[in-house]
């Protein structure tokens, strides 16, 4: 199928010239969205509307086993590490009907089970991985991640529970759903023809499974790894632990019964507290005055832009907190990336928080308190018919039917919202706050915008969040005010560290490790020292807190959707992120090219991608370019996603590249090489790097380096088969290592003194071995060591012996310079002792 073919074929045929202008093919129909048909130029929104219907359609007649092709060539050729969602679906009471159905009538009813299940999993951006007879098995979260993959889950689970009731049939159809969240490997081709799939290895299918199977019908349960990532978006009922088969111990499981009546998302993500405000005290104060102003009758707009997680909710928060004792109307309106395409939806979202409408309302009720609510601003009868019809209420005969054509009742309906926003205003100053504008539908936008223009001279304060990927329209005006967030500085973020931790005791190393990783990014701070919170032990909090070496371990699963998403948005791009991960957090476009091997014109496109998302910083120009990740955890979800074979060849060939290309590098950074060749498995080549860069940082006195990579070496090595000339360079760095510990943690910790009986076991097992020394100082050396630790920790006992090993091993030699040192070191054990007869 061509593309042109295919436009042809939906009536669109005007748009082939557009689509191959912009290299769109059938691979990537299935990929685009509202926002990407804008971009192409697809300005009716009928025809976007119809283009995405064609394309959802497209991916429900294909069979599952062609759905690939849809998804992109990378996720066609590559199987990725990764969190996933994943949802198990059914048919309640198949095998009985099937015993008494007609074959082809059951096909039928199968049939339109399936596509009204595709069709609910489709519009929360679900993937339909296999069909397996009257069930299916959705993944959400790939091919394509959504930083909302969990919620998109649960919704599509309510949604297919209420589309299976409702389909017409000869027998009453019911379903069953369960849900899980967890860490996967995904995207593996499996089968042949018909019968091929993308494969998923991971308990987390199997969890799925298990909580399909005990859920009733028409109920959607889920596991506590989806809860968790849920906040309280839904209402749930605890359905206690179970005893699940092929399942570890309990499970604690959650029957979900409705989307929650809590307003914002972001309050709903924060259900045990808000942080305190850190870092926005200008901001703040900037707000404060602009409603000060506002409430003269000088209406103020607020636009505030920043990326995810940077704090726009959580300012806005703060001031209605610090409005609360103030007389005035408060409107919210919150938009959701569910609902780009749905009309007026966040406008229809507030006139029923506004009304009170609740979910076990009658149709008569609800018409009832939106009746009340109107009349407080004298709302024209035939405007509140238009509000009723907008929110889908059943006209009770009280109000004579509007004959109006689409385009008139549209009209009417937006001049109604400005009559009846006026009308609030003049009752009392009303702040307004738009949430989320970045997934705004164009007909809540169009209200917006009438609202901006119209308060210039109303008591209204009206303030817009957004991300940077949004253009506000308004801007420049005189009443309108642009205000960008910025990071926190490592102060403000190691302050939100230390209100989350409180009385808790948190390694040092820790706080700091959570504060560089995050970037100053308050959203990361907060979740990652959850996260570190959450670990069962400190080492577990290591782990979390350090990109160390499996690093999606230390992406908290709240962040790993979001971070994927942003990932997964940039096609073949992709790939570049990943390699670019796995050099480091910085690299150098040369280096990247040696390794990548792409032609130069399409890595540079690939840059730019990821420079234009927001994920790169880039200082100079290319071919002599250097580049760095924005933030530290999207290198670390980049990296994570790259499954264990494919991770070590790319740090082989990283390894390859800087000896051959870049031997200046090689020669100037050990630690470098010795890296990758680790992260490769080519331990001998990494253990003999480490040992050679540790004695580079001896030399330049950075000993905490030292310790480091000398400790790497040695614990590499013991690694290795052992050998003559390999026992000999252990003995080398560990006594080089000895010695750097005396001097960075001191002669009597634990460490050093574990160092020192390291060395002398060595040394004797060589002995043992009939392997000589080539330094005959070695042993005494070591046994100098172990008699320094044992006078510093005052253990005199231990001291005494090693002195008298000293001396004898001079005295066997004949050695005139330790025969010296082991009479001072006799006498020095005797003094502190205090033994006056060995004195």
């Amino acid at each position: 199928m061509d593309i042109d073919g295919w436009l042809r074929g939906i009536g669109l045929a005007q748009y082939a010239e557009m689509f191959r202008a912009n290299d769109i093919d059938i691979e990537l129909l299935g990929r685009l969205t509202n926002d990407d048909l804008k971009d192409l130029g697809v300005a009716s929104l009928g025809h976007r509307k119809k283009l995405l219907e064609a394309i959802a359609g497209l991916a429900v007649a294909v069979p599952v086993s062609l759905q690939p092709a849809l998804i992109g060539p990378k996720a066609q050729n590559a199987a990725e590490r990764r969190q996933v969602t994943v949802m198990f679906a059914d048919l309640v009471g198949s095998t009985a009907l099937s015993t008494r159905m007609d074959p082809e009538d059951l096909r039928d009813i199968i049939s339109a089970y399936r596509k009204c299940a595709a069709e609910a999993v489709r519009r929360f951006g679900g993937f339909v991985a296999k069909y397996m007879g009257d069930g299916l098995l959705v993944y959400f979260g790939y091919p394509q991640a959504h930083e909302d993959d969990a919620e998109r889950a649960v919704r599509a689970g309510l949604e297919l529970v209420a589309a299976v009731s409702a389909l017409k049939s000869p027998v009453s159809l019911r379903t069953r759903v369960g849900i899980a969240t967890g860490l996967v490997v995904v995207g593996d081709l499996i089968g042949s023809g018909e019968a091929q799939e993308r494969g998923i290895v991971g308990e987390t299918p199997n969890l799925a499974a298990r909580l399909q199977g005990i859920a009733e019908p028409n109920m959607v349960v889920i596991a506590e790894s989806t809860r968790r990532l849920l906040g309280n978006l839904f209402e749930l009922t605890d359905l206690g632990p179970k005893d699940l088969k092929g399942i570890g111990g309990l499970v604690p499981a959650w029957a979900v019964l409705r989307t929650s009546s809590v307003a914002s998302r972001f309050e709903a993500m924060h259900a045990a507290g808000l942080t305190a405000l850190v870092g926005r005290e200008e901001q703040f104060e900037l707000l404060q005055r602009r409603w000060s102003r506002a409430k003269t009758g000088e209406g103020q707009v607020v636009l505030i832009s920043g990326e995810a997680g940077i704090g726009k909710s959580r300012l806005t928060a703060a001031l209605m907190e610090s409005l609360a004792g103030e007389p005035h109307k408060r409107l919210r309106y919150f938009c959701s990336p569910q609902h780009i395409d749905s009309a007026l939806y966040p406008v229809i979202g507030q006139m029923e928080r506004a009304a009170g409408l609740a979910h076990d309302d009658t149709p008569q009720a609800k018409l009832d308190k939106l009746n009340a609510v109107l009349a407080q601003t004298s709302t024209s009868i035939p405007d509140v018919a238009l509000f009723a019809e907008m929110l889908s209420l059943p006209n009770d005969g009280l109000y004579a039917a509007l004959e109006l054509t689409p385009e008139q009742r549209r009209q009417r309906t937006l001049e109604a919202l400005t009559t009846q926003f006026a009308g609030l205003a003049g009752r009392q100053p009303v702040l307004v706050i738009v949430e989320d504008a970045h997934w705004v539908d164009p007909t809540s936008l169009e209200v917006f915008g009438r609202t901006v223009d119209q308060i210039k001279t109303l008591p209204v304060l009206l303030i817009v969040t957004f991300r940077p990927e949004f253009s506000a329209p308004w801007a420049g005006q005189s009443h309108v005010t642009s205000l960008k967030l910025n990071r926190l500085a490592e102060n403000e973020a190691a302050a939100i560290v230390a209100g989350l931790v409180g009385s808790r005791q948190v390694p040092a190393d820790v706080v700091a490790e959570i504060i560089d990783r995050t970037d100053g990014v308050p959203l990361f701070v907060e979740e990652m020292t959850k996260a570190v919170l959450e670990a069962e032990s400190e080492g577990e909090a290591r782990r979390t807190a350090a990109a160390v070496p499996s690093s999606v371990l230390a992406v908290p699963s709240s962040l790993h959707a979001t971070l994927m998403a942003r990932l997964d948005r940039l096609g073949s791009a992709k790939e570049i992120a990943q390699i670019g991960a796995a050099i480091g957090r910085e690299f150098s476009h040369a280096l990247l090219a040696a390794v990548a091997m792409w032609n130069e014109r399409r890595l540079c496109t690939a840059l730019d991608q990821l420079l234009d998302a927001g994920l790169l910083f880039r200082q100079g120009v290319p071919p002599g370019a250097s580049y760095l990740f924005k933030h530290a955890l999207v290198r670390d979800a980049a990296y994570g996603s790259l499954l264990r074979e494919p991770r070590r060849n790319l740090h082989a060939r990283i390894a390859g590249a800087v000896e051959g290309a870049f031997p200046e590098v090689a020669q100037s950074r050990p630690e470098l090489l010795a890296l990758h060749y680790s992260e490769a498995g080519m331990i001998e080549r990494a253990a003999k790097l480490w040992g050679i860069a540790g004695q580079r940082s001896i030399s330049r006195s950075a000993l905490a380096e030292a310790a480091a990579q000398l400790s790497r070496a040695v614990s590499q090595m013991a690694s290795l088969p052992e050998t003559s000339a390999l026992r000999r360079e252990q003995i080398k760095y560990q006594i080089e290592l000895v010695t750097v510990l005396m001097h960075v943690k001191g002669y009597g910790a634990p460490g050093t003194k574990a160092a020192v009986d390291h060395a002398r076991l060595l040394i004797e097992k060589a002995e043992a071995q009939g392997e000589p020394s080539e330094d005959p100082l070695l042993l005494f050396s070591v046994l100098y060591g172990a008699w320094v630790l044992n006078v510093a920790a005052f253990n005199g006992e231990a001291a005494g012996a090693l002195a008298t090993q000293f001396m004898a091993l001079a005295e066997k030699q004949r050695m005139t310079g330790p025969l010296m040192l082991a009479h001072r070191m006799v006498g020095m054990t005797a003094m502190s002792t205090g033994d006056q007869v060995a004195g």
